[in-house]
């Protein structure tokens, strides 16, 4: 199977094997390689146009970051979610982003504010585009933009761990989250940082976790599917 792996952004300074597992980190995380998919050197080499030495270092990376799981056949595999998996992720994610959230909230700048506003409207955009993979991207631009206003934050690496495990899973339920996803929490997110509100603030950072992809996942998970 041809594996779907997204262009990204490249520079000179980035060695083969730092664009490689950049690279494959983004596809992951955005969902772009579903869950169950089996990853072979010589398969993503090929399909790169890479030496195997390169797509090795980045598959070991990834498994250090637990986005892949080694097989015996000397394969790697996007894990399915478990539902204990699945319920450790999210706890985990939630109380991180609303630490984030809570500490940025002092450096955040009216013009940081209309950044993350338009963010919310090409979210939106691509919503009625059905555009879910620019969907999922979006939206993680915009909590990197909020914890990121943060100069002293040091929580990133963690919450896009998070990210990443949670990727493959989280783009599976997109399509559905209209079903469960009632309260539009970005609009709510942003409000609070208008009116410099830190509870209100972690509240609608909790709501945006827990409810929609979370609701849908744990749906999800029960029927087996």
């Amino acid at each position: 199977m041809r594996l779907e792996i997204p262009e990204i952004e490249t520079s000179a300074q980035l060695t083969s094997q730092e664009y490689v597992y950049a690279r494959l980190r983004n596809a992951i995380m955005v969902g772009a390689i579903p869950t169950g998919t089996s990853l072979t050197m010589r398969g993503v080499a090929e399909q790169l146009g890479l030496s195997p030495t390169p797509i090795r270092e980045a598959l070991r990376r990834l498994s250090s970051e637990q986005a892949i799981t080694p097989q015996d056949n000397r394969r790697m595999l996007v894990p399915e979610m478990t539902a204990g998996r699945f319920e450790d992720l999210v706890a985990t994610r939630t109380v991180l982003e609303r630490h984030a959230a809570e500490r940025a909230l002092p450096y955040v700048s009216g013009v940081r504010v209309q950044d993350l506003r338009a963010i919310d409207d090409k979210m939106d955009e691509a919503i009625a585009a059905q555009d879910y993979d620019r969907l999922t991207r979006l939206n993680q631009d915009f909590h990197r933009k909020l914890y990121q206003a943060n100069p002293d934050l040091v929580a990133m690496p963690l919450i896009e761990s998070i990210w990443l495990q949670l990727g493959p899973f989280h783009r599976e339920l997109i399509k559905n989250v209209s079903d469960f996803y009632v309260v539009d929490h970005h609009k709510a997110i942003l409000n609070a940082l208008d009116e410099r509100n830190a509870e209100a603030l972690v509240t609608a950072i909790e709501g945006d976790i827990q409810d929609g992809v979370v609701a849908a996942g744990r749906v999800k998970i029960a029927a087996g599917v």
